[in-house]
C-alpha cells in the first residue's frame, strides 16, 4: 500500500507539469507498465483530480484545470522546498509576506507526516535570514497580482507614478513583465506616451483604473530582461557611467557586486568587466574603491583623471597625518608664557 501511495504521489507531480504525457511515457518513468498507468489514473480521479486521456497512438494523460482539487500531495524534497521558499519569502520586499509566510508554514506542518513536520520545523525555527543593506519600500501584494494579470491578459494599465524625487506623474503603458531583483520589484512596460520601453519600480506605483483595452503585445526590448533591468538601475539612470576590469573572476566580483550595482561580464579565468553608472565621477570613483578589488579603468579617460585627483587629494592627507606634530619650547606641550591650569583670555 505504501509503494502505490508513493507512485501515485509521483504520477501526481508528473501530471502537474502541464504537460501531456502518453502512458508510455509515464509507464517508462515510474517503473510499471502502462496497464497499471490507467488503474493509477483511476485511483486520482476517485480522489478528485480531473486527469484528462484522449485516445489513439497519439493521446496521453492531462490534469484537467479550472476544478477544484484536493490538497496539494508533495513528496519529501518539494516539502522541503516549499518551506524554504516561505521561509525566505519575507526578505522579498512584499508587504505583509512575512506575516502570510508565517501561516502557510503553519498550515503545511499541520498535514505533513512526523518525519518532513520535524525537518520543516527545524528549518522554520533555526534559520535567521539575513537581509543585505537597508530594506526597500514595501509592495503591496495586490498591486503585484494587478500588474501581473495586465500583463497576462494584455491590457493597458493606467497608474500614478512618483520619481525618485517624489515627483506625481499620470502614465499609459502597455505592461511587459515584472522582474525581481534585490528585493525590488520592476514593471517593464511600454509607454504610450514617451513611446518608448520603460522600467518602473512597483513600489512607486499606484494603480488607477479602470485599465483597457487590450493590446497587441510588442517585441520585448531585450531577450534577457534581468539583465536589460539591470542596466537600467544601475547605469541608465546615472549621469556618469564607466566601464572597468576587476582583476578577480567574475565568481568572486559577484558575491560583492549585486545586479543593482552594476552589469557584470568574464574577461577570460581571472578578470571580469563592471559597467556601471554614478551620480558623477568623483562619486564613480568611491563606488568603484569600495568593491574592493584592483582594477583598470577602460572608459571614460576622465575617469582616469578623477582617480588622479582623488589619488592626489588622498596622498596630501597622509602626508599631513605623518608630520610630527609642533612641539613647544617647554616640550611639554604648554603654551609658552602660561602655566599649567590658566585659561589664557581670548
Amino acid at each position: 500500500m505504501l509503494e502505490t501511495s508513493a507512485r501515485l504521489l509521483r504520477l501526481l507531480s508528473l501530471l502537474q507539469a502541464h504537460r501531456e504525457w502518453s502512458g508510455a511515457d509515464l509507464a517508462d518513468r515510474l517503473g510499471v507498465t502502462p496497464r497499471t498507468v490507467r488503474r493509477d489514473v483511476d485511483r486520482l480521479r476517485e480522489l478528485g483530480y480531473p486527469v484528462n486521456a484522449s485516445p489513439g497512438t497519439g493521446g496521453g494523460y492531462q490534469l484537467g484545470a479550472g476544478a477544484e482539487l484536493p490538497p496539494l500531495l508533495l513528496d519529501d524534497d518539494e516539502a522541503v522546498a516549499v518551506a524554504v521558499g516561505l521561509r525566505t519569502a519575507a526578505g522579498q520586499g512584499i508587504e505583509g509576506i512575512g506575516e502570510t509566510s508565517v501561516r502557510a508554514l503553519a498550515k503545511l506542518e499541520q498535514v505533513l507526516p512526523n518525519r518532513l513536520r520535524r525537518r520543516v520545523g527545524a528549518l522554520n525555527a533555526f534559520t535567521v535570514p539575513m537581509l543585505r543593506g537597508p530594506q526597500p519600500s514595501a509592495v503591496d501584494p495586490a498591486v503585484l497580482t494587478e500588474l501581473a494579470n495586465l500583463c497576462r491578459d494584455a491590457e493597458r494599465l493606467r497608474f500614478e507614478y512618483s520619481d525618485h524625487g517624489g515627483a506625481p506623474s499620470r502614465r499609459t503603458v502597455e505592461p511587459h513583465r515584472l522582474v525581481c531583483t534585490e528585493r525590488r520589484w520592476y514593471l517593464v512596460a511600454w509607454d504610450l506616451d514617451r513611446d518608448d520601453w520603460r522600467t518602473f519600480r512597483v513600489d512607486r506605483v499606484t494603480p488607477k483604473p479602470p485599465h483597457g483595452p487590450r493590446f497587441t503585445p510588442r517585441t520585448p526590448p531585450a531577450e534577457d530582461l534581468a539583465a536589460y533591468v539591470s542596466r537600467g538601475v544601475s547605469t541608465r539612470a546615472y549621469a556618469a557611467h564607466a566601464v572597468v576590469r576587476l582583476l578577480v573572476p567574475v565568481e568572486e566580483a559577484a558575491e560583492r557586486i549585486s545586479p543593482s550595482a552594476g552589469q557584470l561580464e568574464a574577461d577570460g579565468p581571472d578578470a571580469c568587466i563592471l559597467r556601471t553608472g554614478a551620480a558623477s565621477l568623483d562619486v564613480m570613483v568611491i563606488h568603484v574603491m569600495m568593491t574592493g578589488f584592483e582594477f583598470e579603468v577602460l572608459e571614460p579617460a576622465e575617469l582616469t583623471e578623477a582617480i588622479r585627483t582623488a589619488h592626489g587629494r588622498l596622498a596630501r592627507t597622509l602626508a599631513r597625518a605623518a608630520e610630527p606634530a609642533p612641539r613647544t619650547r617647554d616640550g611639554a606641550g604648554r603654551t609658552p608664557g602660561t602655566r599649567s591650569g590658566s585659561v589664557a583670555a581670548s
